[in-house]
């Protein structure tokens, strides 16, 4: 049961080959059994999920069907569930329980999904490696000496070990395609403003997205389609009708044009990789496409823009935890300033601290006109490259990270290698666009990703050209050893 996709579980649920009662106890024996390995999960839901299974065996037995009416998932564990531990990976809201569910939490309940658990992250989604969590450092099950990605690394890790189907995710800078490349997963970040923000904890408000991550295009539609619409309760939020995201899928891509930047292929980038692309552009012209070389000039502006833009956000947002309304408190203050000081410190990891204090000497006074307002002007740069080359091209396609997954601890002593990780990434979260990371081979036997960007509210059409993809390959149907 275990190798199932959402797809087929749908399928599985609806001729009762298996309930979802069933299913549910035996991904939570796996979980048991192999999580200790990958430390994939913060906190495991067996009570709440064997509830909510029940109630939706219950509701097929009444007639109701739905591609998420008793299918497994897990949250990645910045999403608010009430009455349950979000923690955000960090010792600050480590006794934090959520008096609300998120919206997204709320939708797929909705739906029918049941919750197994709350899967690992970066501290506050602050990485590229899963390793500043709180709780630990998660695996890669491709090999365990390797990090997963981050920051959604649990999530990502749990999908490809085969612990569940899909999970969700959250992409501030790549933090969904950048783990779901280097596990061999499709991962999908949507529009900004498709999926709803409230409830989800933020880290730098303009750029977080949330989205699926899954082994198939055909399961990460499913999963947004449960996922995305209009919130009145998020600001940021767009009232945009919601397409049939499963219905696409089987679109031809003859005529299809898709555009290659020549920027994508710089020494950065492990010729391995870049030869796996070119595969890809291969494959997908014997499907109909075209394939046309663009430009994006302003591309190597990106990570120092977002370095500056997020951490700034992120200082503002994390102001927040305090030790006075709720998580982490110090013990015995002396006074108000001893209790900020300590309770911060003490809370917040080395990442997180970094990145607050590079924000707020950001936004500080004659600092931000040089900064701040600098890489705002560059993000529009960047965003008018995009719509220039949206112009001439349906789809842009590239690699998602540079190098494969790297060696758990390899980068800790320089973190402005990691950051190098997100270099292909973080242009659609500056612009604002859908992206979607899909399997595309191995390199030294650990997975490798192709990464597609799209026209805002195009998430259609990135899966449907992942799904053709994955009907004439097989990378996405490989398993890591042991799992």
């Amino acid at each position: 049961m275990h190798q199932l996709t959402l797809a087929e579980i749908a399928r599985g649920l609806a001729d009762k080959k298996f309930s979802s009662e069933e299913l549910t106890k035996v991904l939570l024996a796996r979980i048991a059994q192999l999580d200790p390995q990958l430390n994939s999960f913060i906190s495991l839901t067996e009570d709440l999920a064997l509830t909510q299974a029940k109630a939706a065996d219950a509701r097929r037995a009444n007639g109701e069907s739905g591609a998420l009416l008793g299918a497994p998932i897990a949250h990645k564990d910045l999403f608010c569930t009430q009455g349950i531990r979000t923690s955000c990976g960090s010792k600050m809201l480590d006794n934090f329980k959520a008096p609300y569910d998120a919206t997204v939490v709320a939708k797929l309940a909705a739906a029918g999904a049941v919750t197994l658990g709350k899967t690992n992250m970066d501290e506050f989604a602050m990485g590229s490696a899963n390793e500043s969590s709180y709780y630990g450092a998660v695996k890669n099950p491709w090999n365990l000496e390797h990090v997963p990605g981050g920051s959604s690394g649990g999530s990502a890790a749990a999908v490809a070990a085969r612990l569940l189907p899909a999970a969700t995710g959250t992409d501030t800078g790549g933090s969904i395609r950048q783990p779901a490349a280097l596990t061999n997963l499709t991962g999908l970040k949507p529009t900004y403003g498709r999926v709803s923000r409230w409830g989800m904890i933020a880290y730098a408000s303009s750029l977080d997205q949330g989205g699926p991550m899954a082994r198939t295009a055909e399961d990460c539609a499913i999963l947004l389609q449960g996922m995305a619409g209009f919130d009145p309760n998020d600001s940021t939020s767009i009232d945009e009708p919601v397409p049939d995201y499963s219905a696409s899928l089987n679109g031809s891509l003859q005529g299809l044009r898709i555009g290659v930047p020549k920027e994508y292929f710089s020494a950065g980038l492990d010729p391995r990789i870049a030869e796996l692309i070119h595969n890809s552009v291969k494959e997908l012209q014997k499907l109909g496409a075209v394939i046309k070389e663009i430009s994006l000039p302003n591309m190597q502006h990106a990570i120092p823009a977002y370095y500056v833009i997020a951490p700034a956000e992120a200082s503002s947002n994390l102001s927040r935890f305090d030790g006075v309304r709720f998580g982490y408190r110090c013990e015995d203050p002396k006074n108000l300033e001893d209790l900020y000081k300590r309770s911060r410190g003490e809370g917040f990891g080395a990442e997180v601290q970094r990145r607050i204090m590079v924000g707020a000497y950001a936004l500080s006074a004659g600092y931000y006109d040089a900064y701040y307002l600098k890489a705002q002007k560059i993000r529009r740069l960047i965003k008018n490259d995009f719509m220039a080359a949206f112009n001439e091209v349906d789809i842009i396609l590239g690699p998602t990270t540079p190098n494969p997954a790297w060696k758990l601890g390899a980068k800790n002593s320089d973190p402005v290698a990691a950051y190098l990780e997100d270099v292909y990434t973080i242009t659609a979260n500056l612009a604002g666009l859908p992206g979607l990371s899909m399997p595309a081979g191995f390199v030294d036997g650990l997975p490798v990703g192709v990464q597609l960007l799209a026209p805002y509210f195009q998430e259609g059409r990135l899966l449907n050209v992942a799904h053709q993809y994955q009907l004439n390959t097989d990378w996405h149907t490989r398993t890591p050893t042991g799992f």
